[in-house]
């Protein structure tokens, strides 16, 4: 890392977040501009529309980047494997916590009998963002790739869906640690929800090494967030001449590992 950006990054510490929402700045040699945005997939009716300096940031820029285009109409979910009944991969006292969870969440279990277990996790994960109050529609990056669509802004994916769904079929033992997870840390990930909501409708984060929640285990983690943020990181920087706005997790933007610290 060079001394010049050694010194960005402790000035842009001492200075903190001057956006309203969770962002950081980055400029690489070059003359490559990056507004990092810590987007929520899901987001509630107040973040709509967003912020009228973010949508500038937008409409000046060469190129949306984003996680995976989500305003695309297919569905990422197509020709999955099918798997043996849930009774007979997980242990007893693991189906007794995820048929207590299916059920105050209103979810038959019959319905995720036979996928993997990743894809399980997902779904009580995107049904407890529901019980929040959040939609897709309302998502940070759903509404930024509408705004890029509608300016005929360019847009990059970092990953696209398909790359993504590969990489949750690569965990191991279908996502076994992915459903522990959930099940295990489900009052923490709503606490972490509800914080990133107040990112976007209160104060973002002052600083970049902000303490969040852990809702991960290690080695989950590192596939998810350290290992993304890294090929990210490889992306970004090769990238040509331009203003660009990434919008990517929230997660990936704070913490020990995050996307920023990789960049600089």
């Amino acid at each position: 890392m060079s001394l010049f950006n050694r010194l960005k990054i402790v000035w842009r510490k001492l200075r903190g977040n001057h956006y309203s929402w969770p962002a950081l700045d980055i400029s690489l040699p070059g003359n490559r501009e990056f507004h990092l945005v810590g987007s929520i997939h899901m987001g509630t009716q107040d973040m709509s529309p967003l912020p009228a300096r973010l949508l500038q940031k937008i409409q000046q820029a060469d190129a949306l980047i984003v996680e995976a285009n989500v305003a695309d109409s297919e569905t990422p979910f197509r020709d999955l494997p099918v798997f043996a009944p849930l009774e007979e991969r997980l242990g007893e006292e693991q189906l007794h916590a995820l048929e207590k969870r299916a059920s105050d969440l209103g979810l038959s279990l019959a319905l995720f009998s036979t996928q993997p277990l990743w894809q399980i996790a997902m779904a009580l994960q995107a049904t407890q963002a529901q019980q929040l109050g959040l939609r897709p529609e309302y998502g940070v990056d759903y509404q930024l790739l509408q705004v890029a669509q509608s300016e005929r802004i360019r847009i990059i994916e970092l990953e696209g869906a398909a790359r993504q769904i590969a990489l949750l079929c690569a965990l191991p033992d279908n996502g076994m640690a992915l459903l522990d997870d959930t099940l295990t840390h489900w009052h923490t990930n709503a606490r972490l929800l509800q914080m990133m909501i107040g990112w976007w409708l209160e104060r973002p984060p002052a600083r970049p090494g902000v303490t969040l929640p852990n809702t991960f285990s290690e080695g989950l983690y590192d596939v998810l967030m350290h290992q993304r943020n890294r090929a990210w990181r490889d992306f970004l920087h090769a990238l040509p001449a331009g203003r660009y706005v990434v919008a990517v997790g929230a997660l990936h933007l704070y913490g020990e590992g995050s996307l920023p610290e990789m960049m600089a």
